[in-house]
């Protein structure tokens, strides 16, 4: 009897699994084909949609989405963020519907980054021990936020003097990364923490914090007067709803090439996103709207002409000073702060 029972509790498992099996990895009959040149193509391009009918069905419509967005079988591309897009489609026919095998795709800038070069036009004192994350001007004063764990600090600083106006230390487990400065709200991310820290702007006292999101880590922050650009580290830039400081919605940093990784200290600019890279002496100017780098800026000799020492680290912290419609440039634990006016090649 024992023996009875094994073999139909094994017979009934094996039957529910199987029915399950063959249920959930039904294969479509169905495959997405595009115009897409290795799964790429760029912003002034038409993506062409069809689809191939292995069954030979009668097919009475097809309804295509990119990324959740109902396109058309012919769309251009040029509305649309750069970055990877995956499209779906649904086949109606003989009054049945099936999901085709979804296909993924690449939206790449039609243009290669021009390169811009800059002129010097000041040389401040800098703080040599500040591991400079973040830099952004208010009202003609520069507040700065100063990274690495047991150091991390936010600062209110007299630019040309270099005099520390106002300083608020973070708790030792937090490490200090980018800031930007809203509606009289400084607003301070930390790295792995996943948190963010709000300050009063005139006194530095905490007043809030935030989680983040879907993204992990916190790297720059920079706003449109609006709004609230976040990255990650990634290629991603995050858009922050100002009232809950959640992620709404992103876009990503693209090339005619392919993706750039490593967004860190972000500022605002005319209009334009302007980006260090993580270890790279450049800041790349970013379109907000599609995410396009649109001209990258050679910073690479100013690192020696600072005082060279065992722990320079790279070029980090950006802040334009609309006073004066320039921008600032420093980096972690560089003894000097430059004021430059930007210059098209």
């Amino acid at each position: 009897m024992r023996i009875y029972k094994l073999l139909s509790i094994i017979f009934l498992s094996t039957l529910i699994c199987s029915c399950g099996f063959n249920s959930g990895h039904k294969k479509s009959d169905f495959t997405i084909i595009t115009n897409a040149n290795k799964n790429k193509l760029t912003n002034n391009e038409i993506l062409n949609l069809s689809i191939e009918n292995k069954k030979n069905h009668l097919i009475d419509s097809v309804s295509y989405r990119l990324d959740g967005q109902k396109i058309l079988d012919e769309t251009n591309l040029q509305n649309f963020k750069l970055g990877k897009y995956t499209i779906e489609a649904t086949v109606f026919y003989a009054n049945e519907q099936q999901t085709a095998a979804t296909k993924k795709i690449t939206i790449l800038n039609n243009q290669a980054p021009k390169v811009y070069t800059y002129k010097i036009i000041n040389e401040y004192p800098h703080d040599i021990t500040s591991y400079t994350q973040g830099l952004e001007f208010f009202n003609g004063e520069l507040y700065e936020s100063i990274g690495q764990y047991q150091k991390s600090k936010l600062r209110k600083v007299n630019y040309k003097t270099g005099e520390i106006l106002k300083n608020t230390d973070l708790a030792d487990d937090y490490f200090a990364e980018g800031l930007s400065i809203l509606n009289k709200k400084i607003y301070l991310l930390t790295w792995k923490e996943g948190t963010g820290f709000i300050y009063d702007v005139d006194s530095l006292k905490k007043t809030g914090s935030f989680k983040y999101g879907i993204s992990k880590e916190g790297w720059g922050l920079c706003n449109d007067s609006e709004k609230l650009y976040k990255s990650d580290g990634t290629e991603n830039i995050w858009i922050l709803d100002t009232q809950t400081l959640t992620e709404k919605e992103k876009i990503q940093v693209y090339t005619n090439k392919g993706k750039i990784v490593g967004i860190n200290e972000m500022e605002w600019v005319n209009g334009k996103i302007y980006a260090n890279r993580y270890q790279k002496n450049g800041v790349a100017i970013i379109n907000p709207i599609n995410g396009a780098i649109e001209a990258v800026i050679d910073f690479s000799p100013l690192k020696n002409k600072v005082k060279q020492h065992g722990t320079l680290d790279v070029l980090n912290g950006i802040a334009y000073n609309s006073e004066t419609n320039t921008v600032f440039v420093t980096g972690k634990n560089w003894d000097k702060l430059f004021e430059v006016e930007i210059i098209e090649k």
